[in-house]
């Protein structure tokens, strides 16, 4: 039974209050760690919060600046020179959402690798470490590893140091009691607190300006508007800002589709979100956010998880946290600014963690060489180049394992199992692809001599022309040059091949052909 949003407004009022403080240190340690004004994050925030929870049908899913997307956002800004031209790209994003949605592209998440998608996310999570390194230590940015050693801010590192341990100690079971207070509140209190501590008494710690948080403060309702924003749309065409975008839609998409998909598996009441519609929505959402210098926004796990897990029952706890954020942005921006970098490093830091893991390692390598070759390909070459570049290279290395495995006969035959003179099945599988053609030429070249064979195509739905050419070159010409009796049946009249009747004089040896998953089976029929 589907509750009104009035009557849950309670219940969903005080999970966007909790929202709300998870995602303010989010939105600006994101902005941190993508290179761009710390403003653009909350007007993620807000808009993902506001805008997309108002046209998404998802019921608890948070929308935000995602940590997934900071790379792509890092190298956006480098490569097209100024931020107002990546709004642009951020815009255009928007606009290729949205035309997926309408395209009804919703299931694309579908077509990715799972291995890929992880490299891709523990590759992000590896960036994110490493980007905020010297923000967790107080060294410039650009310094080398000995200059870094010898220049760090103790006060900044005490701070990480504290707000780290805190996030740690708040993920243990016997912190569940206090878990009404998200652990990043908490560290950025600390932070603050502690800074404010060293000012008084230790001023050689003290934490400077520079570390900390920078929001742009306006007296005034005109300068509020002032602090915003706006594309240098004249760069539109620019190819630079096209591929920038695609690469931010695509990667935002999956992003969306894989965090809507697992939130509508643990939401208590099962309801479904419409693929299509959360793409339009993520779309105009976006698309808003370039136009008023916001960060590009997906769907997010971290926050979505936490709206659930704090009694959220409609999508207005999302729309309540947006309007937080806009108030807080709006009203106490000075305090905001009281928040040391530190803090938030120590927030991306275990953000980081999480996305690369060693148990996700250990996990992948489990799975056999088929899922960590491509997962390792997707982490080294997005670490070492860029996003776009890793990601191609992955699913190009996935592309080559599934060849690889489909080349690689399954059902390879030896001849000191398979000897002359036995009747031998190949069942064809319900898809034969081109895929198959090496996996069968290689089974078929590897007959015994004076056996008997038997090609069944009783349950296929569709064979592909060129398995078809390979199987009619062994009938009329192989298996005669190896005495080899061949026998058709099951192939549909539309495929022009003459089955054989009274096929079984023997008891054969089945040997199954799977387009997908080939398997060795020997039974007796």
């Amino acid at each position: 039974m589907k509750r009104s949003i009035l009557s849950n407004i309670k219940n969903d009022f005080s999970s966007g209050i909790v929202v709300f403080l998870v995602a303010v240190p989010l939105c600006l340690g994101i902005a941190l760690a993508s290179g761009a004004p710390f403003f653009s994050g909350l007007i993620a925030g807000i808009i993902g919060g506001i805008v997309i929870g108002a046209v998404s049908n998802s019921h608890l899913s948070v929308s935000g600046p995602a940590a997934g997307l900071t790379a792509i956002v890092l190298a956006g800004i480098t490569r097209l020179g100024t931020f107002e031209t990546f709004l642009v790209a951020v815009f255009l994003a928007g606009a290729f959402q949205l035309l997926l949605g309408f395209l009804r592209a919703g299931s694309v998440a579908n077509y990715f690798p799972s291995s890929v998608i992880k490299g891709m996310l523990t590759a992000i999570g590896i960036i994110i470490i490493l980007k905020q390194l010297p923000h967790a230590f107080g060294y410039a940015v650009n310094a080398r590893a000995s200059e870094a050693l010898s220049n760090l801010h103790v006060g900044v590192t005490i701070i990480t140091l504290v707000s780290l341990a805190i996030l740690v100690l708040w993920e243990k079971p016997f912190m569940k009691k206090l878990k009404a207070f998200p652990g990043a509140l908490v560290a950025v209190v600390a932070g603050v607190l502690l800074n404010l501590f060293f000012n008084s008494f230790f001023p050689q710690l003290a934490v400077g300006a520079k570390h900390l948080v920078q929001v742009p403060v306006a007296s005034n309702f005109h300068e509020f508007v002032g602090l915003f924003t706006f594309p240098n749309f004249s760069a539109i065409t620019n190819s630079d800002v096209i591929i920038t975008a695609l690469t931010i839609a695509a990667v935002a998409s999956i992003e969306t589709l894989l965090c809507i998909e697992a939130v509508d598996k643990i939401d208590p009441e099962r309801r479904l979100t419409n693929q299509n519609r959360e793409l339009k929505a993520q779309g105009v959402g976006n698309m808003l956010s370039g136009l008023v210098g916001g960060l590009p926004i997906t769907s997010v796990i971290v926050r979505s998880t936490a709206n659930m897990n704090a009694g959220a029952k409609t999508k207005a706890s999302t729309i309540i946290h947006g309007i937080l954020i806009l108030v807080c942005s709006a009203f106490i921006p000075g305090i905001l600014n009281m928040i040391p970098l530190g803090t938030l490093a120590a927030i991306l830091l275990l953000t980081g963690y999480k996305l690369a893991r060693i148990s996700i390692f250990k996990e992948m390598f489990a799975n056999g060489k088929y899922e960590w070759v491509p997962f390792m390909v997707t982490v080294v070459a997005v670490v070492s180049t860029d996003l776009l570049v890793g990601v191609g290279l992955g699913l190009l290395t996935s592309m080559i394992a599934i060849l690889y495995g489909n080349m690689k006969n399954p059902y390879y035959f030896h001849k000191e199992n398979h000897h002359a003179g036995e009747t031998i099945k190949i069942a064809l599988s319900e898809e034969v692809s081109f895929l198959n053609k090496a996996s069968i030429k290689l089974t078929l070249d590897h007959l015994p001599y004076n056996s008997t064979v038997v090609i069944d195509a009783t349950k296929s739905h569709y064979i592909h022309f060129d398995v078809l050419e390979l199987i009619r070159e062994f009938k009329n010409i192989k298996s005669t040059e190896k005495n080899i009796n061949c026998m058709l049946m099951g192939f549909k009249e539309k495929y022009k091949i003459e089955n054989n009747h009274n096929v079984f004089s023997e008891r054969p040896t089945f040997v199954s052909a799977n387009a997908n998953h080939s398997k060795k089976q020997t039974q007796t029929a």
